[in-house]
C-alpha cells in the first residue's frame, strides 16, 4: 500500500497539466498513489492524464460525466484515495521534488497536527513574481484566521482522518471551501507551517479578478459564522477589519485590491 495520495483535480487544463504530473513524478519521496480526476474538460486534459497513466502505474485517472466543480470533485478525489495522508496538487502548479518528502515526515512526527503546508512561489507567464511564507505555529494562524486564509490548500498535506471528521468539503462553497474545511478541522487538530518554498503557484490574474468579489463573500460568511467558538476568538480588530473588507467589495476595483492585499502579505 503507498503511503500517501497525491490528489488533483482538472478542468480544461491541457496547457499546463503536463508539468504538474511531471512535478509529482519526479518527487525524491515516491511512495505515492496519483489520483486525477478529469471533471468535464472539453479540451485535451482526459487524453494526456490517460497518456501518463499507461506510463506510470501510480497514476490513476477518473473522469467526471459532467462538471461538478470543485469541491464536490475534491470530494470526490477524498473517497477515491486509500491512505492517511491527503497531498493537494492542482493541475497548473509545480511542486518542488522535495515537497512530499518534508511534509509528509512532519507529519508522522506530529500526530496532533492535521494540516501541513509551506511556502509558495508565484509566477506567471513573465516568470517568478514573489514569493510567500506563512504563520508557523497554530497559536499564530489562530490569531490571523478571521482577516485572511493563514494557510494555503494548493501546497499544504491533511490528514485524510481530519477531513473526513470534519464533514469533507462544502459543495455550496465554490470559491472559499478551503477555508471553511480549515476552521473546522482546527476544532479537532493542530495547524503548522514548515516556512520553506514547497510549490510554484501558476498566477492567471484574469481568474483572480473574476472570482475576488464571490471569495470574499463567502469568506467573509464563513469567519463571522465561526466568530463565537471555543477553539478561535474573533477580536474587536478582526471585525472592524471584516466590515472594512465588505465595503471595500463594493468600492474598490479587484486589480488596485489584489495589489494592496500582495503588499501586505507577499515578499519580494
Amino acid at each position: 500500500m503507498p503511503k500517501v495520495s497525491v490528489l488533483t483535480p482538472a478542468y480544461n487544463a491541457e496547457r499546463y497539466i503536463w508539468e504538474s504530473i511531471n512535478s509529482i513524478l519526479s518527487q525524491t519521496f515516491g511512495d505515492f498513489e496519483y489520483i486525477i480526476v478529469d471533471d468535464g474538460s472539453t479540451d485535451k486534459t482526459w487524453e494526456i492524464i490517460c497518456a501518463y497513466a499507461e506510463r506510470d502505474v501510480r497514476i490513476i485517472p477518473y473522469q467526471n460525466q459532467s462538471n461538478l466543480w470543485i469541491s464536490a470533485t475534491r470530494n470526490r478525489l477524498v473517497s477515491l484515495s486509500t491512505t492517511d495522508y491527503i497531498v493537494w496538487q492542482d493541475a497548473d502548479d509545480i511542486s518542488m521534488d522535495y515537497r512530499i518528502e518534508k511534509l509528509y515526515a512532519y507529519m508522522l512526527e506530529h500526530p496532533e497536527v492535521g494540516i501541513c503546508w509551506g511556502g509558495l512561489q508565484f509566477f506567471d507567464e513573465t516568470g517568478d513574481i514573489s514569493y510567500r511564507l506563512y504563520l508557523e505555529d497554530d497559536s499564530q494562524v489562530r490569531k490571523t484566521i478571521f482577516r485572511y486564509s493563514p494557510l494555503s490548500q494548493w501546497v499544504s498535506i491533511y490528514r485524510k482522518i481530519a477531513i473526513v471528521e470534519a464533514g469533507m468539503y462544502d459543495v455550496s462553497l465554490p470559491t472559499a471551501e478551503d477555508l471553511d474545511l480549515s476552521f473546522r478541522i482546527g476544532k479537532t487538530y493542530k495547524f503548522w507551517n514548515i516556512r520553506e518554498i514547497v510549490l510554484r503557484y501558476r498566477q492567471h490574474e484574469s481568474d483572480t479578478f473574476r472570482n475576488l468579489r464571490k471569495m470574499e463573500i463567502e469568506s467573509i460568511k464563513i469567519r463571522w459564522k465561526n466568530h463565537i467558538s471555543w477553539y478561535y476568538r474573533m477580536t474587536l480588530i478582526d471585525k472592524i477589519y471584516n466590515i472594512i473588507q465588505l465595503i471595500s467589495i463594493l468600492l474598490i476595483p479587484a486589480p488596485i485590491k489584489i495589489k494592496i492585499f500582495n503588499f501586505f502579505r507577499n515578499k519580494k
